[in-house]
């Protein structure tokens, strides 16, 4: 089947809004799905019930009362003597709960009712239209809990004192009470249980994130509903996988560096135990002897870098450091190795979790570029409310725009003593952290490294 484009942009522009109104959270739209059906269940229950029971309910009363009304007025009609008359509303009285005083030769004033609060007004005034055909007026305030039906006959005036209860049919706030009472239970288990849910899914995205950022906790124990346990079951077998493959990595490296190491001693020892003297002149063998030296140096280093980038993804845990002593240690390294800080800023006692030998490595490794290519440097450190930077300025040659972000891909260009690995393993051991690194333009003059942490 084809989407329909149009469909698709209409539908776009309608669910735009409606996700700024929407909860972000699983939490919160998980209850917004309970509460939903929840709340139009309980308005077509109001609705039926309210709406349709006790409207008729309200009817029969409001009928039932103007009967026994019209019955008492058609008795009066029919019996015109007075004192029978007063035995006749004593005795209607008496059967119909309801109280009769006739007034003769009064008239009726106004006509109507004198409220207008709900349906039961209505219902009662309509059936004494229909059931009486004679003026009434409807007094709801005469006297607490009764009303007074006034009722205008041809000989007087007719008052008529109904209990409230007789056309009340109970107080609905009850049943509005206990509805929503009820809901807001039921809407309360259900956040319970979603928050169970919930939590589950939760710890499996922390452990996630922990673990993408190099602090692994170990196996997350599976909870929650059968489709999170699987989830959790599932993340713990590829955490143990690339644990494994780390592992295996870092052995094969580290064993690759060992053994290239061996032959290359070996070397550097014949190139040191060669002659000197004999049939080919010292000055032709002395600049080829200190070349290949010096080749022997430059692989001595690059074996070195790839053990220290396989050491630096290796098995060592994230710990509490101080940033700043952590900081100021590569700084007095720096100086003994003949560079010079001009200083070291920022707050001190900035504690963060990161694998503090690692760390100190890829600080080394910028230290030592500033120091090959510029002679300067400076170290700051500032520490914000979720994360940490550190920043490593040269007053070197710099680095052009265009070629910093290849040259984070590929590492350092090699010149000057370079590895071509140290911006690599610097990157890699910031990304291993969960942090981010930049190249600047440095206020010195040369290149700033800016290395971005969580905390």
């Amino acid at each position: 089947m084809f989407s329909n484009p149009d469909s698709e942009e209409r539908w776009g522009k309608l669910d735009r809004p409606l996700r700024r109104v929407l909860p972000r959270s699983l939490l919160g739209r998980s209850m917004l799905i309970v509460l939903i059906p929840l709340l139009v269940t309980q308005a077509i229950v109001l609705v039926l019930f309210y709406g349709t029971y006790l409207n008729v309910v309200s009817r029969r009363l409001s009928d039932g009362i103007t009967g026994e009304i019209s019955l008492v007025i058609s008795m009066l009609e029919r019996t015109p003597e007075a004192d029978r008359r007063e035995e006749l509303l004593k005795d209607a009285a008496a059967r119909t709960q309801l109280q009769f005083v006739f007034h003769p030769h009064a008239t009726l004033r106004r006509e109507g009712t004198n409220h207008v609060l709900g349906p039961i007004d209505d219902d009662f005034e309509r059936a004494l239209k229909q059931g009486l055909g004679r003026p009434f007026f409807v007094d709801w305030s005469a006297a607490p809990e009764t009303v007074r039906v006034s009722i205008g006959l041809p000989d007087g005036m007719l008052d008529v004192l109904t209990p409230h209860k007789r056309l009340s049919i109970g107080p609905i706030w009850m049943f509005l009470a206990w509805a929503f009472s009820s809901s807001a239970f039921l809407f309360l288990i259900a956040g319970l249980f979603m928050r169970n849910q919930v939590r589950a899914i939760r710890r499996l995205a922390e452990a996630a994130e922990l673990f993408g950022l190099g602090r692994d906790e170990g196996a997350i124990r599976p909870q929650g509903a059968r489709e999170v346990r699987q989830a959790a079951i599932a993340f713990n077998r590829m955490q143990e996988r690339v644990n494994r493959f780390v592992a295996q990595r870092t052995a094969v490296l580290a064993g690759v560096s060992h053994d290239l190491r061996t032959p290359l001693t070996r070397l550097r020892l014949s190139m040191a135990m060669l002659p000197t003297k004999g049939m080919i002149r010292a000055e032709d063998i002395q600049p080829d002897v200190h070349d290949m030296v010096a080749d022997i140096e430059d692989m001595e280093r690059l074996i070195g870098s790839y053990l220290s980038f396989a050491r630096g993804e290796g098995a060592e845990k994230p710990v509490l450091t101080d940033i700043r002593a952590l900081i100021e240690d590569v700084a007095v390294a720096a100086r003994r190795a003949g560079g010079r800080v001009l200083s070291v800023e920022g707050k001190e006692g900035v504690e963060v979790p990161v694998r503090p030998d690692a760390l100190k490595r890829a600080l080394t490794n910028l230290a030592d570029n500033a120091r090959r290519h510029g002679g300067a440097m400076r170290f700051s450190l500032w520490e914000g409310e979720r994360r940490i930077e550190i920043t490593v300025e040269d007053d070197g040659g710099g680095i052009p725009a265009d070629r910093r972000k290849t040259l984070l891909e590929i590492g350092s260009s090699g010149n000057n003593g370079g590895t071509g690995l140290g911006l690599t393993i610097v990157r890699d051991i910031i990304h291993a952290h969960g942090g981010t690194i930049r190249l600047l333009e440095s206020p010195l003059g040369g290149l700033s490294v800016l290395l971005s942490l969580p905390k």
